[in-house]
């Protein structure tokens, strides 16, 4: 009796619309070469759904894309005798390198403060710093202050309203990416909402390496840290040989 009941109570409530994401880039692997200026990455994607959407509120997108996260050092100066010295030092235990949001509207609005905290989004809870040391006072100013510094570097953005949704079922969002790109795996996530609660997930990742002439130094200088560094010296001389070869053959 008591499953007859449910049954009956489950066919009469209306069918929930499950709402999934479907997405793509527009590229999803990066080259970094010496005139690398920076990329666009355009976002797109559908909302898939087995129902009609809900009356309840409206749908809103949110796109996040992060580089790797690594452990940053952060010092505070202050003036002592006529000179900037470091004062006070804060670990944060992982930053990521890069990190972009774009949203279809104020980020306030899109999503609440118990959901951010669960999912990470917005930038201050995609940084993990879990303590300072007991002296420095006001650790959370050394978090603030590295948002600032790198929000000021095109590091860090918050694009507020840049996702283009229209009926609440396509949507389009560009994200810019500096030339001071960290190499490695750019994760990038998707998330539909309604009254600010996350309904979906979608995530996917941007490979972004050097390529040619950099590629090869770099991995040489890591690698093989000596030959590299005999390799530099050779260059340097090289270069002063010739650079004198040419100023005496002007000056004769």
């Amino acid at each position: 009796m008591l499953r007859l009941t449910a049954l009956l109570l489950a066919l009469a409530l209306p069918a929930l619309a499950e709402e999934e994401v479907v997405a793509g880039m527009s590229q999803n692997r990066i080259g970094i070469s010496a005139n690398f200026d920076g990329s666009e990455i355009l976002i797109f994607g559908a909302v898939k759904r087995e129902a009609p959407p809900p009356g309840d509120g409206a749908l809103q997108v949110i796109v996040t894309v992060a580089g790797p996260s690594q452990p940053v050092n952060v010092r505070r100066k202050e003036k002592r005798l006529g000179i900037w010295v470091n004062v006070d030092a804060v670990e944060i235990d992982a930053a990521p390198s890069f990190y972009a949001i774009a949203t279809s509207a104020p980020l306030e609005e899109v999503i609440t403060e118990t959901e951010d905290l669960r999912y990470k989004v917005s930038i201050p809870r995609a940084i993990r710093s879990v303590g300072a040391p007991a002296d420095v006072e006001d650790a959370t100013s050394f978090t603030q202050a590295l948002i600032r510094i790198r929000t000021r570097a095109g590091l860090y953005q918050v694009n507020e309203g840049t996702v283009q949704l229209s009926k609440e079922t396509l949507f389009q969002t560009s994200v810019t990416l500096p030339s001071n790109l960290t190499e490695g795996i750019y994760k990038t996530r998707i998330f539909l909402t309604r009254n600010g609660k996350v309904v979906d997930e979608y995530e996917t990742e941007i490979d972004v390496q050097k390529i040619g002439m950099e590629k090869f130094l770099f991995n040489l200088a890591h690698e093989k840290p000596l030959i590299y560094g005999l390799m530099s010296l050779a260059i340097a001389i090289a270069a002063g040989w010739g650079a004198s070869a040419v100023f005496r053959f002007v000056k004769s």
